[in-house]
């Protein structure tokens, strides 16, 4: 691939990934932009809500996987695979954000619960960030991987990270993202919806997740998963 279209390949990455998870950490906090009104029924709007999920779901779980990987492999090379990844997750993320239906409330919270809330959200950002930082090596749009490719360097294999966050859970960063995502103040039907289809999501691809770091890590990870709990911090970990 030619240098000048490897950039625009790096540059849409970081726009279509970035900028999509940028828009949804909106949607989160502030609730639907409502930018596209179909004047759907309620159930018809809660239906295409719902698909506009599975489209994000399917898109996201398979891409992911292994086996499609290599299959895909054949046509997109392996180092640039990521980007191509963040790009078509960026896309259906989008979708998904500018197409949201709005529906009818259910909940509001108000006083100090509101006021609760938001700080819980802000300081579930802080604790993803701290994850991230754990780990090392994050490439999440699949860009580093190209810039080194570029330079003619291999990224590092990464280790086992039981550090930070990943000293209380396994997968701190699912758990940060289940605490944003029920911390809205405004309960409404949609919202509702949302939260249950992503919350059955994340919880299915963190056991998927689990199956491919056995593979990976084998002993060290078993030995991991026998002292840090998966999700929930219920443990207080050991002193450093």
């Amino acid at each position: 691939m030619r240098i000048n279209k490897v950039y625009i390949l790096i540059y849409a990455a970081l726009a279509l990934g970035g900028g999509s998870l940028i828009l949804f950490y909106l949607f989160l906090f502030f609730g639907p932009f409502t930018l596209v009104t179909l004047g759907f029924s309620t159930v018809s709007a809660l239906v295409f809500d719902a698909l506009l999920c599975m489209l994000f779901f399917l898109q996201h779980s398979i891409l992911v996987r292994r086996g499609v990987r290599a299959r895909l492999g054949k046509i997109i090379p392996g180092d640039y695979y990521g980007a191509f990844y963040a790009i078509t997750s960026g896309i259906a993320l989008l979708i998904m954000v500018l197409f949201w239906q709005r529906t009818g409330t259910i909940a509001m919270a108000g006083g100090i619960i509101y006021w609760l809330l938001r700080i819980i959200f802000i300081l579930c950002i802080a604790g993803f960030y701290r994850g991230i930082v754990s780990l090392g090596f994050f490439d999440p749009f699949g860009t580093v991987t190209i810039k080194l490719k570029i330079h003619n360097r291999k990224p590092e294999a990464l280790p086992l990270t039981i550090k930070g966050p990943y000293r209380w859970m396994r997968h701190p960063l699912y758990f940060f993202s289940l605490c944003m995502i029920w911390s809205g103040p405004d309960l409404t039907e949609d919202k509702l919806l949302f939260n249950i289809m992503w919350t059955i999501w994340i919880i299915i691809a963190t056991l998927l997740e689990e199956r491919d770091l056995l593979r990976d890590f084998g002993n060290g990870y078993r030995e991991y998963q026998s002292r840090v709990p998966m999700l929930i911090p219920y443990k207080i970990p050991p002193a450093v």
